[in-house]
C-alpha cells in the first residue's frame, strides 16, 4: 500500500475487515443448514426402530401360533431372541422351501463365474429337450422362477424316486413357456442337471458349498440325495434361526460375500407369471395396494387354480420387504430399509404373514 494516504489505507482495511465477517456469518448459517439436514436425516433413519412393547406383541403372537423360534435383528444389534415350545439356539430346524434361496445363490454364482448365463436357453445343455417346441424355448431363469411350465413333479420330494435329474427332464410341459407360476421341485432339479453339466467334473452340491455356505460359514447339509447322488434341491435344510440369518445379512450387504449386488437384485423383481417370486425369494412391491393372503395355502390348489396377480406378504409392511418361506410357516423376512432381519420357525398353526408384521412394525 505504498503511496496510498493513511486514510484510504485503514478505510481499504475496514472495508476488506467488513468482507470477512459477513464471509463469516455466511458460513455460520451455512453450517446451521447442514446441522438441520443433519438431524432431519438422522430422525428418519431412527424413525424404523422397532418398539419394544410391538416386539413383545408379535412375540407371543408367534409363539400361541406354534411358533419355535424367533430372532429379530436390527442395526446388526439382536432385539428379541426366543426359542418358546422347548426349543434352543443350538437346535436346527427344518427350513422346507428356504432351502431353495441357497441352490438359487449358486446359479447366481454360476452366473459371475462365467459357467452360464441364466437368459441362456435349457436345450443347449440338455439334449433331450432340444426337439420339443415349448421345452426348446425354457430358459435357466424360467427353471428358477417356476415359470418354465414343467409338470410340478411333487413325486420327487419322496426320499428315494430314482434319478431325480432324469425323472424331472422327462416331465411334460403342461404350460407355455412363461405364462404360468407353477411351484414344485422338477424345474429345479433340471436346472442340477443344467449346472452339472456346465461344472465338467466338479459335482453341483461341492460348487455350492465352495461358493456359497463357506462364505456364508455354513458347513454341508441333509441334501436327501437319490440313488444316482442328485440332491433334492427344493427343501431339506435344517438350520438355526442364527445360521438361516445369515442370509439375511448377504442381503442387507448386497449379496457379499457370495455374488455382486447386481446380481442379487434379480431376485427382487419377479416374473411375468408372478411377480411377487424369483429366484427363490418372495417380494413385497406389491404394497401398499396389493392383495395380501396366505402364500402356503395359495400353492394347495392345483396350479390352474392360483392366482398370483397383486400379491404381497403384508399391505402394512415396505415395499422392499422381502422374503424366504418354507411349509409349516418358516420364515426369514427381510427388510433392507429398516436394516432389519426376522427368522422364525414354526410347527404350523394360524399364523398370518400380514397379522404378525402389522404388530412386529406397530402397525
Amino acid at each position: 500500500m505504498r503511496g496510498v494516504p493513511g486514510a484510504a489505507r485503514r478505510g481499504k482495511l475496514i472495508s476488506v475487515l467488513l468482507e470477512v465477517a459477513h464471509a463469516m456469518r455466511r458460513m455460520r448459517r451455512a453450517m446451521r443448514k447442514c446441522a438441520v439436514l443433519f438431524l432431519l436425516l438422522a430422525c428418519r433413519s431412527w424413525a424404523g426402530e422397532l418398539n419394544p412393547a410391538d416386539l413383545r406383541a408379535a412375540a407371543a403372537f408367534s409363539a400361541a401360533r406354534n411358533g419355535l423360534s424367533l430372532l429379530v435383528i436390527q442395526h446388526g444389534k439382536t432385539l428379541l431372541e426366543e426359542y418358546p415350545g422347548g426349543g434352543s439356539a443350538h437346535g436346527a430346524r427344518k427350513i422346507y422351501s428356504g432351502t431353495k434361496a441357497f441352490w438359487n445363490l449358486a446359479a447366481l454364482a454360476a452366473a459371475e463365474d462365467g459357467l452360464l448365463n441364466l437368459d441362456e436357453r435349457v436345450a443347449d445343455t440338455i439334449p433331450a429337450w432340444r426337439d420339443d417346441a415349448r421345452k426348446s424355448r425354457v430358459t435357466v431363469r424360467q427353471l428358477l422362477d417356476f415359470s418354465c411350465g414343467l409338470d410340478p413333479g411333487f413325486f420327487l420330494h419322496n426320499n428315494d424316486p430314482g434319478n431325480r435329474d432324469t425323472l424331472a427332464i422327462s416331465l411334460p410341459i403342461v404350460a407355455e413357456p412363461g405364462s404360468a407360476f407353477i411351484y414344485g421341485p422338477s424345474p429345479l432339479q433340471v436346472f442340477h442337471a443344467v449346472l452339472a453339466a456346465k461344472l465338467k467334473g466338479e459335482s453341483p452340491t461341492h460348487f455350492l458349498e465352495r461358493r456359497v455356505l463357506h462364505r456364508l460359514g455354513l458347513g454341508s447339509q441333509r441334501y436327501l440325495n437319490d440313488r444316482a447322488g442328485n440332491p433334492l434341491l427344493a427343501s431339506g435344510w435344517f438350520l438355526t434361526a442364527r445360521q438361516w440369518s445369515g442370509m439375511g445379512e448377504l442381503v442387507l450387504h448386497g449379496g457379499s460375500p457370495v455374488v455382486s449386488g447386481g446380481s442379487l437384485s434379480q431376485c427382487w423383481r419377479g416374473s411375468g407369471a408372478n411377480r411377487a417370486f424369483s429366484l427363490g425369494w418372495w417380494n413385497n412391491r406389491a404394497a401398499p395396494g396389493g392383495r395380501e393372503f396366505d402364500i402356503e395355502n395359495m400353492l394347495i390348489p392345483k396350479w390352474p387354480q392360483q392366482n398370483w396377480s397383486g400379491t404381497c406378504l403384508c399391505r402394512d409392511a415396505p415395499g422392499d420387504m422381502v422374503a424366504c418361506i418354507g411349509s409349516l410357516y418358516q420364515r426369514l423376512y427381510v427388510i433392507p430399509s429398516m436394516d432389519l432381519i426376522v427368522v422364525r420357525h414354526g410347527a404350523g398353526g394360524q399364523f398370518s404373514d400380514g397379522r404378525f408384521l402389522r404388530l412386529l412394525l406397530g402397525k
